[in-house]
């Protein structure tokens, strides 16, 4: 865990919200006045939500459907830092999220049995993005295991060359490189009323099913995103 000082200056998180262009259906870059639950401004406009696509595995989705009192621990530990945490509304499965490992090679979700997951969708055209990648190195750091893995997803276009340089200057040494340069991953949780814009933020338990999801950044690196990982995978899955 860091040493207490925060990863994402809040005091710029307010001019880091510029929208970056027209980017494959107009992707919008979140941000927000303060990391402190990301709460946005009474001002702000509200987002519109999206209708969550049909189940896509019936049998998949009734096992993450009987873990609302799992889904109720994990909303509760949804405070301060990472207030902005939803508990998953339904619980749906995940398994079949398609992406690239660290390889090239084509993987899914459920390639990661077993592991409780935090997964962020990011850009390196996406300043909060950016902004926060050291605190999800460094909660990878502290929390990765053979039963917790920070799954951080780059969704820039082209090749492997801009994310691996970008990782490389910014010094995040722990976090594999998953991608998908195809945006389908993006699409795919947009249709399910999960992705509104980036960075998106998963929380996803060893079958699979998912917890809690967020739209924006965070402080990551923080006792209570820590508190919330622990919330999330204990007990079993």
């Amino acid at each position: 865990m860091a040493d207490g000082k925060k990863l994402i200056p809040t005091a710029r998180l307010l001019v880091m919200a510029a929208i970056a262009g027209a980017f494959a259906g107009a992707v919008v870059v979140y941000a927000s006045v303060t990391l402190s639950g990301n709460k946005a401004p009474a001002s702000a406009p509200q987002q519109v939500a999206v209708a969550p696509a049909a189940p896509e595995n019936t049998a998949d989705n009734a096992v993450c459907a009987a873990k609302s009192d799992k889904v109720k621990v994990v909303g509760a530990a949804a405070k301060g830092e990472v207030a902005a945490m939803l508990p998953a509304d339904p619980p749906q499965s995940l398994k079949g999220l398609a992406f690239k490992s660290p390889d090239g090679k084509p993987m899914t979700l459920a390639d990661h049995a077993g592991k409780t997951l935090l997964i962020n969708l990011w850009a390196t055209w996406c300043a909060p993005c950016r902004a926060e990648m050291p605190a999800l190195n460094a909660l990878q750091k502290e929390k990765g295991s053979d039963k917790f893995e920070v799954v951080a997803i780059n969704v820039d276009t082209g090749d492997d060359e801009k994310p691996k340089k970008f990782l490389s200057e910014i010094g995040v040494d722990t976090l594999a490189l998953y991608r998908d340069n195809t945006l389908d991953l993006f699409n795919d949780l947009k249709k399910r009323g999960l992705a509104l814009g980036l960075p998106v933020t998963l929380l996803v338990d060893g079958e699979g099913c998912l917890l809690a999801n967020m739209n924006g950044p965070a402080e990551w690196s923080s006792p209570d995103a820590a508190a919330l990982i622990e919330a999330a995978a204990g007990g079993s899955d």
